[in-house]
């Protein structure tokens, strides 16, 4: 397929766009700063600041692919405005696909949204961290407003609520909306088999117009 990747660079965005090159897919990644991409025949790198900006500029590196991944981390976890940055950087996300005519938007979600009980999710728990709280409540509100959009065929996986640098197993739980734990009530996934479960949903779509998760 022919997408868009936003926010290669980014922790999750890496190893997507590694998923996505070796199972031959053509991105073009959309990265502040391009020159630390990879060189590889699959991938065409483009220069571009998500995060509230002009839509029909975004449109413009849109155009002409099938589907958009976003994986938006504006300015990194320390950034003071980061949750108003986040959810004006997906408007614009949004906006710039249906300008675009793209149909598909996957979005590289997070876990704070997930339940843990009924009507209480992670983020309204003892101990959330609150260097992630800001980021947190930003997808917690990007996803309520995908939820009621209705032209694009979205698609938001949070991951578990520990994401971490591991091995590509390909062999993990799918879930909805609860947040997934194993026997010992731990949950974790490793980015690289986050990155296996995104692109499946890119080749396979599953969970249209859904949030969905994974963990082991």
């Amino acid at each position: 397929m022919n997408i868009v990747l936003i926010g290669a660079t980014g922790y999750v965005g890496r190893a997507v766009l590694e998923e996505a090159l070796n199972r031959g897919h053509r991105v073009t990644a959309v990265a502040r700063n391009p020159d630390a991409l990879p060189a590889h025949a699959g991938l065409t790198a483009k220069a571009a600041t998500v995060g509230g900006g002009d839509p029909a500029e975004l449109a413009g590196l849109l155009r002409g692919h099938e589907a958009v991944i976003a994986s938006l981390n504006v300015g990194g976890w320390k950034n003071p405005n980061l949750a108003a940055d986040t959810v004006a950087g997906y408007a614009q996300i949004v906006a710039a696909a249906k300008q675009a005519g793209v149909p598909r938007l996957l979005v590289v979600g997070g876990a704070g949204s997930l339940d843990v009980a009924p009507g209480q999710q992670l983020l309204d728990q003892p101990g959330f961290p609150d260097e992630y709280r800001g980021g947190a409540e930003a997808m917690r509100s990007v996803l309520k407003t995908l939820r009621e959009e209705r032209e694009l065929d979205w698609s938001f996986l949070s991951p578990a609520a520990h994401l971490v640098p591991g091995e590509r197993t390909g062999r993990f739980r799918l879930g909805g909306d609860q947040l997934l734990v194993d026997a010992n009530g731990e949950s974790n996934i490793s980015v690289q088999d986050y990155a296996v479960a995104l692109i499946d949903e890119l080749e396979q779509p599953a969970h249209s117009r859904k949030r969905f998760t994974l963990a082991y």
